[in-house]
């Protein structure tokens, strides 16, 4: 799934990073009407599900997600406020092929990835949030989104850009959505703490699971994950699928932003839609995925 740049590290050895916060924006879910309803008592199969899934994605909508509902078994679809009424349809009547295995619902807003200022990680004309720190022997490394790394070669402490942090070393999205900075310069300090959190490890995230994220612009903000290997089509070619799906708002400047539970890291933050003022909903590349590609750990 993964279609990872490579500059200046090498898969067996590789790298160690950081933590901190990255941009893009959350989600505000209002729900409208279901495509199809199973019978009382019944849950869909899962090819039937697997099926319209595939039905969905082959639409290629952009500003729609979808991932299964655990509770009812389920297909859930979201469309942003950018969908228009006929291709609505065309979900609807795509999901109609495989009755009672999903329900369509519109989310206020706009699904995207979003990069603005504030404080984080800065890139020319560009702001993103750390994810976490990490490190592969005696490098040191940060994870963050990787729409932000993406064709951006340098990073630093500030929109000045007087101060560098180091290169972007990986950087894979769409499909996934991750990059890897290394530390290059040893007058930026990089603990492996997120806020006053001091990270012992990483976990992988599970329905109902209550979570933090935090990020530059809004800070630390918490909610519980909704859904698991969710996948989002943000246009323009940029889909990523396996991601974490949580009820937590998030803003510009919050990309890249850690997700967390208790001292245990899960995600970073890749995009949504909504806001912080009337509620969002956020999508998360799982933390493991980067680290076991490229040979990295917390710490």
């Amino acid at each position: 799934m993964s279609n990872a740049r490579r500059t200046d590290i090498r898969r067996p050895r590789l790298i160690a990073s950081v933590l901190s916060l990255l941009v893009v924006t959350a989600v505000a879910v209002s729900g409208t009407g279901a495509a199809a309803v199973p019978p009382a008592g019944s849950a869909p199969s899962t090819v039937t599900v697997s099926s319209t899934a595939s039905a969905v994605a082959a639409l290629g909508v952009a500003g729609t997600s979808w991932a299964v509902d655990r509770r009812t078994g389920q297909l859930r679809v979201s469309a942003d406020s950018t969908v228009a009424e006929a291709d609505l349809s065309r979900i609807r009547r795509a999901a109609g092929r495989f009755p009672g295995t999903a329900t369509v619902e519109r989310l206020d807003g706009r699904l995207r990835t979003l990069v603005s200022g504030g404080d984080g990680v800065h890139a020319s004309g560009l702001r993103c949030s750390a994810g976490v720190n990490v490190r592969a022997g005696s490098a040191y490394y940060f994870v963050t989104a990787g729409h932000c790394t993406d064709t951006m070669p340098t990073w630093y402490t500030s929109s000045a850009l007087t101060t560098t942090i180091g290169p972007t070393t990986v950087t894979s999205f769409p499909g996934d959505d991750f990059g890897v900075v290394r530390y290059a310069n040893p007058a930026v300090p990089h603990p492996g703490t997120v806020g006053s959190v001091d990270v012992t490890g990483t976990a992988t995230a599970y329905v109902g699971q209550s979570v933090c994220r935090r990020g530059a612009t809004t800070g630390v903000r918490c909610g519980v994950v909704t859904a698991l290997n969710a996948t989002v089509n943000y246009g323009d070619g940029s889909t990523v699928s396996g991601l974490i799906r949580t009820n937590i708002c998030a803003e510009p400047g919050d990309s890249g932003g850690p997700l967390y539970a208790g001292d245990k890291v899960l995600g970073i933050l890749s995009g949504g839609s909504g806001n912080c003022t009337t509620g969002g909903t956020t999508y998360y590349q799982p933390i493991q995925e980067v680290l076991n590609a490229y040979g990295l750990s917390v710490y």
